[in-house]
């Protein structure tokens, strides 16, 4: 995987936000018939006056790559328990509050990473300052990472084809 040297723009941020939003439904809409089981709250949540408070403190607490600050800026949270194994991208506020218990985390020759996202088996997704989303081998925040994409782009990208069932 290549590191992208083109940054996240915020237009596209809501252009996805829209597509997957638009997917949600449809997949929504068929989940109890296909599973047999009501889903769960399913939600890509725009940023806030409030929300984007929580991402300027966030800033002021931890440098953060801009791509995830562009996130921010449009997004406050994904919430996707019924996608795959399920997708959380926390809140800017959550991941101030892990980083000040938890700190960050370490990846190989890359500077520090800053957890932003899980899925629903604990593995922990995190960005480092090139840009790279890794995620955790096991449900730890001090084991083991790998890349899981090479941009926060390419992982929004990969969780849009889930929830539209190209993937």
């Amino acid at each position: 995987m290549s590191v992208s040297a083109e940054r996240l723009d915020s237009d596209w941020v809501r252009g996805w936000c829209e597509q997957t939003s638009s997917a949600l439904r449809v997949l929504m809409s068929a989940f109890l018939e296909t599973h047999g089981f009501p889903p769960g709250e399913n939600a890509v949540t725009l940023a806030t006056d409030e929300s984007r408070e929580s991402t300027d403190a966030l800033v002021d607490l931890t440098p953060i790559p801009s791509d995830l600050t562009t996130l921010y800026w449009v997004t406050c949270e994904v919430s996707l328990p019924d996608v795959g194994n399920g997708y959380f991208i926390h809140s800017a506020s959550t991941v101030a509050e892990h980083f000040q218990e938890y700190g960050s985390v370490r990846i190989d020759d890359e500077s520090p990473a800053l957890v932003f996202a899980s899925d629903g088996g604990g593995h922990l997704f995190a960005v480092t300052g090139s840009g790279r989303v890794w995620r955790s081998t096991t449900a730890s925040w001090f084991d083991d990472f790998e890349v899981a994409a090479a941009s926060i782009r390419e992982f929004l990208e990969q969780i849009g084809r889930r929830v539209a069932g190209q993937d």
